[in-house]
């Protein structure tokens, strides 16, 4: 995993590539949560490192994109920002399909909003595939321990209950931003390249060359969640190479 390098380097190394490389995958990932828990924020943050103080609540849905390597596959994020208020509820569910990964975020801040994590999962597993991958963020993890209403260790019990990656995160800061997104999209590689490797064993056994397997679908386990310092689980190796752009 390389470091954030700036907005001038990305945009030098995306201008570099684009003429260089072809986008091998595209990942879909949906970013869900209540209202103003900071979703357009975090996915802004890692998008365009970018934070604005007077941003609106998003109306339907909205996405950006991020392109990056890893594995030595071009990989495009393109992330859909959903609304969390109630009444596009409906609307947004039909973005759930064809999701390989999702966020659910929450404000450590705001009780409520932890409160209604596991009806947001619920919602995605009703329905996203069954090999989505999805996490569980707590944002704005910059604010002072007195402003809290979310303990990290009970958050990573919810997780660990739901069989979610878990991580806190802010997108003032930027602290953990980068590193949650980009181990959600390091599982979403892992687990499309297992199932890529399960349908041509599956091939093989049948003999039959060029089905698609289309009926196939891989089904993830739980993950268990390891607190740490700063409270992150990961399904990534320290020897995990990423370029980003």
């Amino acid at each position: 995993m390389v470091a954030w390098q700036g907005k001038e380097a990305e945009e030098e190394a995306a201008a570099r590539w684009d003429g260089e490389a072809e986008i091998d995958y595209v990942f879909k990932v949906v970013v869900v949560g209540d209202s103003a828990v900071g979703k357009t924020q975090l996915l802004a943050r890692f998008t365009r490192d970018e934070f604005a103080l007077d941003s609106k609540s998003t109306i339907g849905v909205e996405f950006q994109t991020r392109t990056l390597t890893l594995h030595r596959k071009r990989v495009k994020a393109q992330i859909w920002d959903t609304a969390g208020q109630e009444r596009y509820r409906a609307v947004t569910s039909a973005y759930y399909r064809g999701a390989l990964g999702a966020m659910v975020v929450y404000d450590v801040t705001r009780r409520a909003t932890f409160e209604h994590v596991a009806r947001w999962v619920e919602e995605l597993r009703a329905h996203a595939d069954g090999s989505t991958v999805v996490a569980l963020i707590g944002n704005k993890a910059d604010m002072p321990p007195e402003r809290r209403e979310v303990a990290a260790d009970e958050a990573a019990r919810l997780a660990e209950e739901q069989g979610l990656f878990f991580s806190e995160a802010s997108a003032l800061t930027g602290d953990n931003v980068e590193r949650a997104f980009l181990t959600l999209l390091e599982e979403v590689f892992a687990v499309v390249s297992r199932r890529a490797l399960e349908l041509d064993e599956a091939r093989r056994m049948r003999g039959e060359q060029g089905d698609d397997g289309g009926g196939e679908v891989l089904s993830l386990k739980g993950t268990k969640v390891d607190v740490g310092s700063i409270t992150e689980t990961s399904a990534l190796k320290q020897s995990s190479q990423c370029a980003c752009s």
